[in-house]
């Protein structure tokens, strides 16, 4: 199994950044609770810019990734928050070493 890691950068227009949340945060639980690849799936604000939100999502594989791509709220999440990108994403693949990758778990859901 080769894990895929994804770090996400966003950045959102000034004065959308509370309707962003609620969609970011809809995304996020529809990730961790019914996506059984979806090992992490983290919404990390950047200390320095209030616009600016990092995402630290863990995928047990490619396929995991795509369905990810696919999944409802994910679909739902992308048309909601089409205009309130300030920038496009950047997006950085990266492959989990520590800890390797037999010792990540599924989390439980998460409110």
């Amino acid at each position: 199994m080769i894990m895929i890691a994804l770090i996400v950068e966003i950045n959102i227009k000034p004065g959308f950044k509370e309707q962003f949340m609620a969609s970011m945060l809809g995304d996020a639980r529809g990730s961790n609770n019914d996506e059984p690849g979806c090992l992490r799936f983290d919404v990390l604000q950047d200390n320095e810019d209030e616009n600016k939100l990092h995402l630290f999502e863990v995928y047990e594989d490619e396929a995991a990734v795509e369905a990810h791509r696919n999944a409802p709220h994910f679909i739902k999440w992308r048309e909601e928050c089409a205009d309130w990108f300030a920038t496009e994403n950047i997006r950085k693949l990266a492959t989990p070493v520590y800890p390797a990758p037999e010792k990540w778990e599924k989390r439980p859901p998460v409110d």
